[in-house]
């Protein structure tokens, strides 16, 4: 399949797109890691970045959060280019990277307002921001413990608290629930399905997990560096004439889709 329009929908009606990706490709030497990407993700919208490890996605992210530079195309967040005027965009960014950031010899509460300091938030309103954040992510009751004593998925939680600590509009997150058994996956995807239902975030969430994909979601489709589909789910099986996402992703891609077995 050619590669397919952008998402135009939007979830909260807010016509400027959390997240705004045309015509990027990036390489290391020779090697052309990104080719051509458009995307888009409506304010209110919960998108999912689906790929297999390698597709791209990570490279994507790095793009957007400016770990690494953009020279060909446009990257947008709320309106604000990502290069041109990178401190108005990455104020509206909130990420959750695959690797885990926490610091385990601090508290949940020392965490969080650590990460605040780094925003510019002191005193009682970091402490209000973290404890508001904790209790959004269900774990304000633990919030005097050290990350050290919580399970891989209570972590991963505390990192999408850290996430909202400057309140941002679009939330980036990297196959964040990659070795968590099936309760700690259910539980992490709810929380961020909330956001997007109840404040309103534009969420992409990259992911190789095809049950992670739900009918009312937008999904894109990466492989090898280039998108292969941008749209809602239902047009994505209708499109392939398939009945499940990860026969759509098989047909599609010509690879065989991936599954995650619960621990």
């Amino acid at each position: 399949m050619t590669v397919q329009n952008a998402i135009s929908g939007s979830g909260g009606g807010d016509s400027i797109a959390a997240l705004a990706v045309k015509g990027v490709s990036h390489a290391f030497g020779d090697k052309r890691v990104l080719d051509d990407v458009s995307l888009i993700v409506p304010q209110g919208a919960f998108v999912v970045l689906l790929g297999l490890n390698g597709a791209g996605k990570s490279t994507l992210f790095s793009l957007v959060t400016r770990l690494y530079d953009n020279v060909s195309g446009e990257i947008t967040i709320r309106g604000f280019d990502v290069r041109r005027k990178p401190s108005q965009a990455l104020q509206k960014l909130g990420v959750v990277f695959q690797s885990r950031t926490l610091d385990s010899d601090l508290t949940l509460l020392q965490n969080l307002k650590y990460h605040a300091a780094l925003h510019g938030f002191q005193g009682r309103d970091a402490a209000e921001r973290a404890a508001h954040a904790l209790e959004v992510v269900g774990l304000a009751d633990r919030s005097g413990e050290k990350v050290r004593a919580l399970s891989g998925g209570q972590a991963r939680r505390v990192e999408i608290a850290r996430s909202l600590m400057h309140r941002p509009d679009l939330l980036l997150l990297d196959e964040a629930t990659v070795g968590l058994d099936i309760g700690s996956r259910e539980s992490v995807v709810k929380i961020v399905r909330e956001l997007v239902a109840n404040q309103g975030l534009g969420v992409l969430w990259a992911t190789h997990l095809m049950d992670e994909v739900k009918p009312g979601d937008f999904v894109v489709v990466l492989h090898k560096g280039r998108v292969l589909f941008s749209g809602a789910t239902p047009d994505f099986l209708k499109s392939t004439g398939k009945t499940t996402v990860s026969e759509a992703f098989r047909a599609i891609t010509g690879t065989a889709a991936v599954r995650e077995e619960a621990a």
